[in-house]
């Protein structure tokens, strides 16, 4: 998934940062403990969420402790969600899968290195196995993300085949016809969470948000790619169906607007993190990849970049990776990674601990 999530500035709000971190780090460790320690590899912000969720609608379920010295924080001890938590082993899961499934289309679209190939296939089916058993472990079938690759590919090449005899069909596929399997993916493991919680009632709203967070995702990872995609003939879901910016941001806007009004609708016992997470940090994701594409046209950029596994991997943990063009490529530390980047008080403004 796009990376919508960022957190709290730890200097700005401190108690966000640490619940956010609770949740980042308990992932990380039980992807390192459900899958072994290549496998912190596809931590990643957005799927953390699912972890929230889990957390938000029932806290005794998502036990906690105190984890050991790591460098990604600066060496320091911290509270995180055990291993042992649903939510987290739900999250660890997913993750996994979709991991998997990332490397999958990078193969498929030619974007893996020369001779690669045939390892990342194999990474990729352990990463899956890993994902499944994880799954099973809460009760949650992994089956409907995995397929949603395959299902992904194919509308792809539909949307890129040309009309008429042997085209893509009587119907042309539209955006959201590409942005559907991202939705359901979503919405399967958003919808989990509230019966993890013993709160079956939630799973229709929940269900619904995670349909409306995948839409945006999907669509954010369209616009930021666009310009790359288009330089080296790869398929982008804007450019295949003919979607201009103005309509892009407008489903983006909808779709934001819709999952703010399904979380109301679910009974959350601590939801302040949930609404940061899901209502704040999507906001400004979507003003921010708009943003950001537009500064990029009023300069040339240099030739399309390879993506590097270690790249994706550090950029998707820490934000420390940028790209060559990025105007923070090169800077400290402070001002390109996003534990550090995010001004809390600008943008938390359903919280008084910035006060």
């Amino acid at each position: 998934m796009f990376g919508i999530i960022r957190p709290c500035s730890e200097h700005g709000c401190p108690s966000l940062q640490q619940a956010w971190r609770a949740h980042l780090c308990g992932l990380c460790l039980t992807l390192r403990d459900g899958q072994g320690q290549g496998a912190r590899l596809t931590t990643n912000y957005d799927t953390l969420i699912i972890s929230v969720l889990t957390e938000a609608q029932l806290p005794s379920a998502s036990p906690h402790r105190t984890a050991g010295p790591c460098a990604l924080r600066g060496f320091r001890s911290a509270d995180v969600v055990d291993a042992r938590a649903q939510g987290a082993r739900l999250a660890a899961a997913v993750s996994l899968v979709l991991a998997a499934g990332r490397i999958r289309d990078q193969v498929a679209d030619g974007d893996a290195a020369a001779g690669t190939g045939p390892a990342q296939r194999m990474l990729a089916a352990r990463w899956e196995a890993g994902g499944a058993r994880l799954g099973t472990g809460v009760g949650f079938d992994t089956a409907v993300l995995a397929s949603t690759v395959d299902r992904q590919l194919d509308l792809e090449r539909r949307a890129a085949a040309p009309a008429g005899p042997g085209g893509a069909g009587e119907r042309p596929i539209t955006l959201l016809d590409l942005t559907g399997p991202a939705e359901e993916a979503v919405s399967a493991a958003f919808a989990h969470t509230a019966v993890l919680s013993g709160l079956p009632g939630n799973a229709a709203a929940l269900a619904e948000a995670g349909r409306f967070f995948g839409r945006v995702a999907h669509l954010l990872d369209a616009v930021a790619d666009q310009d790359d995609d288009d330089a080296r003939g790869a398929f982008n879901p804007l450019t295949a169906t003919g979607t201009t910016l103005a309509e892009a941001r407008r489903l983006c806007d909808d779709a934001v607007h819709g999952l703010a009004l399904s979380l109301r609708e679910a009974e959350l016992a601590e939801r302040h993190l949930v609404d940061v997470l899901l209502g704040t940090e999507v906001r400004r994701a979507v003003e921010r990849t708009f943003r950001e594409r537009s500064e990029a046209a009023s300069y040339e950029r240099p030739g399309w970049i390879r993506k590097s596994a270690a790249g994706v991997a550090t950029f998707l943990t820490c934000g420390m990776w940028r790209p060559r063009w990025s105007r923070r490529k090169g800077l400290p530390c402070d001002k390109r990674c996003y534990l550090r980047n995010a001004d809390c008080c600008s943008c938390c403004d359903c919280c008084s601990c910035c006060d």
